[in-house]
């Protein structure tokens, strides 16, 4: 790895006039914004005990409208994946290629707390907010299970959009519509899951229609969206908060639902009616620079940002600091230093673990704007595709459990429910392992060509 390692300066001056900043800017900007909100919805209260700022002040609930832009983060994706798609069409390549960045701090941050929650309870300190922080902190990874399963249906959904184009991204809209219908006008049980699909790829299909310049109307896609989003809210079953509530009997994120959906419609719509703006702005050299050293430490930090935060408020417990009531005004006024403790925590965390999130090359000039990292493409032998799937869906179905699961009463062989299935974080953690080194083996094959850029 290190001697693949260059500048974020040196990438910053290499980057071909051809790339589009702006969706770097959007990436670095989406998940930001994810962390910044996981960070002031957090509300511990003397007892250590964990609770939502959203619940404690449902008034609130309304901000998630502006902060809840996962599926901005999403809608990247998919520009980004049909861009790398076209210059790697192997999928075992593809697929090794776009995970790389992904799924190596992912095992790292899994195997560094797996021993940690081992070790804390065997010593019996898995009480407090010890215990909720081996529960709450592999959360997040929900996201990258979603990210996962995106990267797996890339090549497929490419074709349909290819061939059908809006009409690709209209089917998916209308499958989401049927399962919300089934779900709540009929009943039908275990549909809603269909939805982790439907609508999350939805926002992955809009990515591609951006690469192919077909998004020629944002002002309609966002006015569209966010009246859906206000009918459905106020005429249906829907709450108005767009991220997972504590206790409550629908959800519009897990799983997601149609509500959702024209929520990150308007998000794309919004988005891209300031791609002008925002692309000048990202054009500067100094703000290029930062965007490029944002996004090679970007996944690190996402994944160690819970870490930082329950640390800080664990110190603040240890050191008998008074915790105010949540939303008090004390309380909001502890914000400031809270957020600016988590940040420096964060940063050691992300100084400690960056050399897993593996550095870029320096992009190759002229070509085709997906990512600041040129290397050999790799040429994997025949046969590969299936091994390459059954990778990924290993992978896919091992953090999502781990998500849900997470690593509070491994001795006592804590379980959750995937799918119908009931898993534990061991398992969870060996179909992960296994997944990713099935993905890297067939992925790597012989070196050949060249390759593209991708972040």
């Amino acid at each position: 790895m290190g001697n693949s390692a260059v500048s974020a300066r040196e990438l910053a001056a290499a980057t071909p006039a051809t790339r589009d900043r702006y969706v770097d800017l959007l990436r670095v900007a989406s998940l930001g914004v994810v962390v910044l909100g996981h960070w002031l919805m957090a509300a511990v209260d003397g007892t250590g005990q964990v609770g939502n700022l959203l619940a404690v002040v449902p008034e609130l609930q309304i901000a998630t409208w502006a902060l809840q832009v996962m599926p901005v983060f999403f809608f990247v994706g998919g520009f980004s994946h049909a861009l790398a798609h076209r210059s790697r069409p192997a999928y075992p390549a593809f697929l090794r290629a776009r995970l790389q960045r992904l799924l190596r701090p992912t095992m790292v941050f899994v195997a560094v707390w797996g021993a940690a929650a081992l070790l804390i309870q065997l010593l019996g300190a898995d009480g407090g907010l010890t215990g909720v922080a081996l529960r709450l902190v592999t959360q997040p990874l929900w996201f990258i299970g979603i990210y996962l399963a995106m990267v797996a249906f890339t090549p497929p959904l490419l074709k349909l959009h290819e061939r059908w184009g809006w009409g690709a991204f209209g089917a998916l809209v209308g499958g989401a519509v049927a399962v919300d219908v089934l779900r709540f006008a009929f009943d039908v049980p275990f549909v809603e899951f269909l939805n982790f699909a439907f609508v999350w790829l939805a926002i992955h299909q809009l990515g591609f229609l951006r690469a192919d310049g077909m998004i020629r109307l944002p002002s309609v896609l966002a006015g569209a969206g966010l009246l859906a989003a206000a009918g459905l809210v106020a005429l249906g079953p829907y709450p108005l908060s767009m991220v997972g509530m504590p206790g409550e009997k629908v959800s519009n994120m897990a799983p997601p639902t149609l509500a959702l959906l024209a929520h990150g419609l308007w998000l794309v719509g919004a988005v891209e009616l300031l791609k002008g703006p925002g692309a000048r702005f990202v054009a500067r050299a100094g703000v290029w620079h930062k965007v490029v050293v944002a996004n090679g430490i970007a996944m690190t930090a996402f994944l160690w940002h819970l870490t930082a935060m329950l640390g800080v408020y664990g110190a603040l417990l240890a050191l008998d600091v008074t915790l105010p009531a949540p939303a008090s005004g004390a309380w909001w006024a502890q914000v400031p230093l809270r957020i600016a403790a988590a940040a420096v925590l964060t940063a050691l965390l992300v100084a400690a673990f960056r050399r897993f999130e593996r550095p870029p090359a320096p992009p190759v000039a002229g070509a085709a704007p997906s990512a600041p990292s040129a290397r050999p493409a790799p040429a994997p032998a025949a046969g590969g595709g299936p091994v390459a799937a059954l990778g990924i869906t290993l992978a896919l179905f091992g953090i999502l459990g781990l998500s849900m699961v997470g690593f509070g009463g491994l001795l006592e062989g804590h379980a959750a429910t995937l799918i119908a299935v009931r898993i534990t974080a061991p398992v969870a953690v060996v179909l992960a392992l296994a997944g990713w080194l099935l993905v890297e083996r067939v992925g790597r094959g012989r070196k050949s060509g060249t390759g593209t850029p991708s972040f």
